[in-house]
């Protein structure tokens, strides 16, 4: 078991609670997920279920990848976790950067679960490996709070998917989405690299 050894450099419970939140709200804009908000949004007319099944999904996906991170930070080694995350984080600020597109077959879900489980199904399945949840198993395995990190990210989530629910296609008209990815990806790149360079100081590596 190797968080022992981590848990000295890392940041406090509410950095990794404001920085999940925060980064992934960031990397959801204009994510794959947020435009399967938008577009069950314009064909349902119900956000109630479908903010429901958003959120479901969320804590679920979500949960997963937290656990997966905390695994990670327990057996893992220090010096092979701190490039492996430094890593993680820089190649998330280049994936950011990218531009998702979504498929029609995630939304063919409709017409047997209803919306609240086409929403709930579709969300999840299209989590999956997705920038967001990637982000959430490496924040889990950075900080030794897996909990709070995926209360951050879920929340995250909400911030980003709940108004494009309500207000749909017309706020993607009117946000920078290329300044909004750099600001996410900036956040990324820094915190890979003072993963790489300052975690291992602090831990004498």
């Amino acid at each position: 078991m190797w968080s022992s050894a981590l848990r000295p450099a890392l940041e406090t419970p509410m950095e990794a609670f404001l920085v999940s939140t925060g980064v992934v709200a960031l990397a959801e804009i204009g994510d794959k997920t947020q435009l399967l908000a938008f577009l069950l949004a314009a064909r349902f007319k119900k956000p109630i279920p479908i903010i429901a099944g958003i959120l479901c999904a969320t804590i679920l996906n979500h949960g997963l990848a937290g656990a997966l991170g905390a695994w990670i930070m327990l057996t893992v080694r220090p010096d092979y976790l701190r490039w492996i995350l430094g890593a993680s984080f820089i190649g998330m600020a280049i994936w950011t950067l990218i531009p998702d597109k979504i498929e029609d077959e995630e939304t063919q879900f409709a017409g047997k679960f209803g919306v609240f489980g086409a929403t709930l199904i579709t969300f999840f399945l299209a989590e999956m490996g997705d920038k967001t949840q990637i982000a959430t198993i490496a924040m889990a395995a950075h900080y030794p709070n897996p909990l709070l990190v995926v209360i951050g990210t879920t929340l995250g989530m909400l911030l980003a998917d709940v108004p494009a629910v309500f207000i749909g296609g017309r706020l993607a008209s009117t946000i920078p989405m290329k300044l909004v990815h750099s600001v996410a990806a900036g956040i990324f790149l820094v915190l890979g690299i003072a993963t790489l360079l300052g975690a291992g100081a602090r831990l004498g590596l």
